[in-house]
């Protein structure tokens, strides 16, 4: 097989990346306006917005994670032709979601009285503990949808994971605006009504990404009709690989989560500046987020092609791109951290403290999303090569460490909020070069280790 050029892979990773990654600024958006609408309710119900929305992601992000790596094994089944096979790894991702969703229902009540134990308000706690409820009731709509969304991203398709998700991005906006006021004649519900109209548009996307799977031409091509079977060797390939990357982004998020609700105990107006800054990042992280699903999606597919030197092509496209688009958002941030915050003015009298402590915050912002973005390119390529485990352990060792440091600076040393703040960079600048070093020198990148990988992927049925 002939190798392709720097430019033709950098064009096939774009053609892929740039769907994805306007599916998920598309998101990013989302998550975006829901937080400035509560703004406009009070700086409580921008905290927790930003709370309560974390924690729901906790709850998600162990099966979230799993289901997710769809992506990666649809990429190698495409890869190795085994088109059969794509199909069944959707319909063990979509009995999966089914299988959690009671299991979601009743972990949601023990979860939420996690804010009262952080030492919350009371008024805090009721609204953080309605937001979080009602996202993860209808958790299970997020996790089929993971399922569909990484089938259409492993075979390339990514126009389709823009289309839906962008439907549902815009139906979320505007039944989040009237669910939250009331307007339209709507009952006027406040942060409840941004969780619901999240779930209804969820699962309206949901239902858009099953309308294009099946169509008759991919019905014909993937043998969709005989796919909706059970298939332990396939749900077997979720466990040894799909796992891991979903413990890694539990154990993550729950460091990071435990982190905010500590940060919180500074205060209302630290906890608002904090969900101000974090909502900027959101337009940086969840884009490149993009690029990470493109990246698993192309290095699964070299893999289970065997194209391993057109592989280190997909590694400098995916890095290049990071760090352009990075570092532009990293210098906007920077310039215009002053504005940036101001969007947010909740016109309460304690703003000026709030935007004060903010301004400071994007500083470190801008410098931290540089790091973030090499991150996410590097995981997705690591991820998509089937180096699940050496992921999960770097970046929950490194998370926990942090948790740990956070602990002795807000609980014991009892220092300030930009402590702790710089703790969390410096966090984030370590997990970025142990990444990369992994990338460049890892024992993945032995061809004979990735054919065995390949094998072991392609020889499930």
């Amino acid at each position: 097989m002939s190798h392709q050029t720097q430019s033709n892979i950098l064009r096939e990773l774009m053609v892929l990346a740039v769907p994805i990654i306007i599916s998920q600024g598309a998101y990013a958006f989302m998550i975006f306006t829901d937080r400035y609408f509560m703004a406009q309710l009070s700086a409580t119900h921008i905290s927790a917005s930003m709370s309560g929305g974390v924690t729901a992601y906790v709850t998600l992000s162990l099966f979230l994670g799993m289901v997710a790596y769809a992506n990666a094994l649809v990429a190698q089944y495409f890869g190795a032709s085994e088109l059969h096979k794509c199909s069944k790894v959707v319909t063990q991702g979509i009995i999966l979601a089914i299988l959690v969703a009671p299991v979601l229902a009743l972990m949601s009540y023990p979860t939420a009285g996690l804010f009262s134990l952080m030492g919350h308000s009371d008024e805090l706690v009721e609204l953080e503990t309605i937001y979080y409820q009602v996202l993860i009731w209808g958790g299970v709509f997020s996790l089929a949808k993971a399922a569909l969304s990484s089938f259409f991203s492993g075979i390339g398709r990514a126009w389709v994971v823009m289309v839906c998700d962008l439907t549902g991005v815009l139906l979320n906006i505007v039944l989040s605006y009237g669910l939250i006021f009331g307007r339209w004649g709507l009952s006027e519900m406040g942060i409840a009504g941004a969780a619901l109209g999240t779930v209804i548009a969820t699962a309206c996307a949901l239902g858009l990404f099953l309308g294009f799977y099946l169509q008759k031409e991919l019905q014909a091509t993937f043998s969709i009709a005989t796919a909706w079977v059970f298939d332990k060797a396939i749900v077997a390939q979720y466990l040894r690989f799909g796992f891991p990357s979903g413990l890694e982004a539990f154990m993550n998020v729950v460091t990071f989560n435990l982190f905010l609700l500590m940060f919180q105990t500074y205060g209302v107006n630290e906890g608002a500046a904090m969900a101000i800054v974090f909502n900027w990042d959101l337009l940086s992280f969840i884009s490149m987020v993009g690029l990470h699903i493109a990246l698993m999606s192309l290095s699964g597919r070299m893999v289970g092609s065997r194209r391993y030197a057109d592989l280190n092509k997909v590694i400098l496209s995916g890095l290049g791109i990071a760090l352009v688009v990075t570092t532009i958002v990293a210098v906007l941030f920077a310039v215009f951290r002053y504005e940036l915050v101001s969007v947010f003015d909740t016109g309460d009298a304690s703003f000026g403290e709030i935007r004060e402590l903010a301004v400071l915050m994007m500083v470190g912002l801008a410098l931290y999303v540089v790091a973030d973005g090499l991150n996410l390119a590097a995981s997705g390529v690591l991820r998509g090569a089937g180096d699940t485990r050496w992921l999960m352990m770097m970046s929950v060792s490194l998370h926990w460490l942090m948790l740990i440091a956070q602990v002795l600076i807000i609980k014991v040393w009892q220092l300030g909020p930009m402590v702790s703040w710089w703790a969390f960079v410096s966090m984030l600048m370590c997990l970025a070069t142990a990444y990369l070093y992994r990338l460049k020198w890892g024992p993945w990148r032995n061809p004979e280790r990735l054919a065995r990988f390949a094998d072991q992927e392609t020889q499930t049925l």
